[in-house]
């Protein structure tokens, strides 16, 4: 049974990569191949710069705190907490999702991708392509690989709080004026294809590893983290339906009212599509990195920690009538989310 368990994981694993190529593509297609997706690219941009001033602070210090260094600085501390788990090939899926998450994005932005002048009004800003986000896959490979590598009973906060600061990240390059919404979107469906990959491989290895059947999901973060990304990008498209016309207006011939709402529309599809990565990260990650049969020290430290009120309640009943709390176990019987 615990076979087939894992070859449905592995096999959905995959389908969620080829999907996210798929929808690369798509954005690919829309945002740069087309006038009505330059369009609602360029008017985003647009729109950034009519309060730009009040929340240039903010955008530099959320901008600022991703560079070389706290990159190369998050990647070994990622590998470090795998390592001490006991977790070898983990700390090398991890490192390699961040690292290739990266470079994929520059290869992509700098030699595949260029953005061709179709001729509109205010779409040329005279700089070269920009998709994908590099800051964006950046905070949001990091927060992948956090959750992977974190013990389970962290693994929810990892992901809400990893997803508040890559949505953040995000909006803060619209508001800076160096990325358009479809980059960041870009950005989260190459993080997503290394994800699922690297998600795909690890399932694929466990028939060497002595590991427990996970029993813990987090169901109730990946509900909220689910709904919440729906109804942003539902509020994203109405707002799109409602300012965009149908009709190709140039971004200089846009009202202020048509501007805001367009860049609202890109601040909801960020932060929804966002949220909708970490679901389906966290939705399978006790899949992906099921508790070893004998947990480290660390793991048991961190089980025996008071509950996540973020996640799925898991208790069972000895035939006496006990309720037995998996945080009190011994290790033996330790349940892993």
């Amino acid at each position: 049974m615990r076979r087939l368990v894992r070859g449905v994981v592995a096999a959905w694993l995959l389908v969620l990569a080829l999907v996210q190529v798929v929808g690369l593509v798509l954005v690919w297609w829309i945002f740069i191949r087309t006038p009505h997706g330059q369009v609602l690219d360029a008017s985003v941009l647009r729109a950034a710069g009519i309060g730009r001033s009040q929340v240039a602070d903010l955008v530099d210090t959320l901008l600022d705190a991703v560079s070389l260094a706290s990159l190369i600085a998050a990647t070994i501390a990622i590998g470090f907490i795998a390592v001490t788990r006991r977790r070898y090939r983990l700390a090398v899926v991890a490192t390699l999702l961040i690292v290739g998450a990266t470079a994929t994005s520059r290869v992509l932005k700098n030699i595949v991708i260029d953005r061709p002048d179709l001729g509109i009004a205010g779409t040329n800003i005279g700089a070269p392509n920009s998709l994908p986000s590099g800051h964006m896959t950046v905070a949001a490979a990091v927060t992948v690989a956090a959750v992977l590598v974190v013990p389970p009973r962290l693994c929810s906060l990892t992901a809400v709080v990893g997803t508040i600061y890559t949505a953040l990240t995000g909006i803060a390059t619209l508001s800076a004026g160096w990325h358009r919404p479809s980059d960041a979107l870009a950005a989260l469906l190459v993080v997503g294809v290394w994800a699922s990959a690297g998600g795909h491989f690890l399932v694929r290895a466990q028939r060497h590893e002595p590991v427990q059947e996970p029993a813990r999901p987090h169901h109730h973060t990946v509900a909220i983290l689910a709904l919440v990304g729906g109804a942003l990008l539902a509020a994203t498209v109405l707002t799109i339906g409602l300012v965009d016309h149908a009709e190709l207006t140039p971004p200089v011939e846009l009202s202020t009212p048509r501007l805001i709402g367009v860049y609202l529309a890109g601040v909801t599809g960020i932060a929804g599509a966002t949220c909708l990565l970490s679901a389906m990260v966290l939705s399978t990650v006790h899949r992906v990195v099921p508790t070893l049969d004998q947990p480290t020290l660390i793991d048991t430290i961190i089980e025996a920690l008071p509950a996540d009120p973020t996640s799925q309640p898991a208790t069972e009943t000895r035939p006496t009538g006990r309720s037995i709390n998996p945080a009190a176990a011994t290790p033996s019987d330790t349940i892993r989310k």
